[in-house]
């Protein structure tokens, strides 16, 4: 009896919240991929988690898009169509270019010699065609820009944007052109954010983006829900 009301507390402890950043860890390491169901029994065994904690998670991660929950067949990792990738980068055109000029204006020192590393790291991956580190430093190198814009509400929006085209931009990776056209533009970012000139910061994030937005535009329709 004990065990049992020891068991029941440990998963009272763990919260939607918990269970939510666990699910959305998942998905940007690729262990969850677009169109794979999400089980519940899975979840609660590697959680802790009670059911209805782990149910109130899937229902917020399908509210950001996420998550897809259909009737008769439960909860699955959302497949997105070519529009709504579109759109999801469209909106992080905006929301990056602003953070590129908010880092220049209010990163710390840390943060600028932290990003000067980062990029000297990608140079690296760059002449030793290491594509799958290159996908790594990528996500650290935008997080680092959109965190220190200390910018709240872009942040959060940002998470919800960018973890359901992380996939994607993995795959992208394996390709060493990819790789090269991809840290053209970072070099060029990263002078303009150490020069603190935000305004051209801004201007490069934005081309960054859209060039991105292009290159997932022409990836195979396999990747891809389709439009109705």
């Amino acid at each position: 009896m004990k065990a049992a009301e020891s068991t029941s507390r440990k998963r009272d402890v763990v919260t939607a919240s918990d269970v939510a950043d666990y699910i959305k860890r998942r998905v940007r390491r690729g262990s969850l991929v677009p169109g794979q169901r999400v089980i519940e029994a899975e979840v609660i065994r590697d959680t802790g988690a009670s059911r209805a904690r782990v149910r109130e998670a899937l229902q917020r991660l399908s509210t950001e898009g996420i998550i897809v929950i259909e009737e008769f067949r439960g909860a699955s990792v959302k497949r997105l169509t070519r529009a709504e990738v579109d759109q999801i980068y469209r909106t992080r055109q905006a929301l990056e270019g602003l953070a590129a000029l908010l880092f220049a204006e209010r990163a710390t020192q840390e943060e600028m010699d932290r990003l000067l590393r980062l990029q000297e790291e990608m140079n690296e991956c760059e002449t030793e065609r290491d594509s799958d580190r290159f996908g790594v430093l990528n996500e650290e190198w935008h997080w680092l820009i959109i965190h220190g814009s200390r910018n709240a509400l872009g942040t959060t929006f940002l998470e919800r944007l960018r973890i359901p085209i992380f996939r994607m931009q993995f795959n992208m990776f394996y390709s060493k052109s990819v790789v090269f056209q991809a840290n053209a533009g970072h070099r060029e970012i990263t002078a303009a954010l150490l020069a603190r000139d935000g305004e051209t910061a801004e201007r490069l994030m934005r081309q960054h983006i859209l060039e991105g937005m292009t290159r997932i535009s022409e990836s195979d329709d396999e990747f891809f829900a389709r439009d109705f």
